[in-house]
């Protein structure tokens, strides 16, 4: 019995035996996220945990000007507020909705209940944010030492690998916020990405037409990140549908 309705289903979830997904079915809300819905701004108390079905989220650090750097997404593969299980009954970052989509929420208190009872959930969580902390180390790695064109590769990359579509909606400009680049930076690379034949812009809309051409593209922290959450499925529960789905295929 999987936790999955018409909504999507996230992984993390299924990857729980059958007993505690038992448990915590009556605990989930599926609720619809807004992209730009501000799911807590850094310093606000963490009542709720979200585990996107469809959705994205972004983490967000904000600096005193206003300018602001993601630092990590998750999608379907996890869960968002996973500061409470640390020792922090408040967010570290701002968490914004990238993609508009499905998610479950559940109580922060019954999540940090269920990580105390259950060795399987807290070796789920614990997994989650070991791939988590792989991504957001990378990333600084590539933002330091990678170009805009290979930057902005590996971050489409990593957001079709959340998605059922080949389509994203995005501006240049919330690109160029995200990757925390110049939004001219961010037009030369996608028309470069566009002229390999990788991508397509148009009105508003990016449409992947080759990954091989993106992958091609991006430089290697993309496959260090991709390999990070592949290793949730090696380990994941044999009747979770993480064991069987890649995020990595897209």
């Amino acid at each position: 019995m999987h936790i999955v309705g018409t909504q999507g289903k996230n992984y993390l979830l299924n990857a729980l035996s059958d007993q505690d997904r038992h448990h915590w079915r009556p605990q989930l809300q599926m609720v619809q996220l807004t992209a730009g819905q501000v799911l807590f701004e850094s310093g606000d108390p963490l009542r709720h945990n979200y585990f996107p079905a469809t959705a994205i989220v972004s983490l967000l650090h904000i600096l005193e000007d206003g300018a602001c750097t993601e630092l990590a997404m998750t999608g379907r593969e996890g869960m968002v507020g996973i500061s409470a299980f640390m020792g922090s009954n408040s967010a570290p970052c701002r968490c914004v909705v990238q993609q508009s989509g499905w998610a479950y929420r559940v109580r922060s208190d019954f999540v940090q209940a269920a990580l105390e009872n259950s060795i399987d959930v807290m070796q789920v969580v614990f997994r989650f944010m070991q791939a988590l902390f792989t991504q957001m180390s990378q990333v600084a790695v590539c933002n330091r030492h990678h170009g805009i064109e290979q930057q902005l590769a590996r971050w489409l990359l990593l957001n079709f690998d959340r998605l059922d579509t080949d389509t994203l909606p995005i501006t240049h400009e919330k690109m160029a916020n995200l990757l925390g680049v110049r939004r001219e930076g961010i037009t030369r690379a996608a028309c470069a990405l566009q002229d390999g034949g990788a991508i397509r812009y148009q009105r508003g809309h990016l449409h992947l037409l080759s990954r091989p051409g993106l992958q091609h593209h991006a430089c290697e922290c993309y496959d260090v990140v991709s390999t990070g959450y592949g290793l949730l499925q090696a380990d994941s529960h044999p009747s979770g549908t993480l064991a069987r789905a890649s995020i990595s295929a897209g």
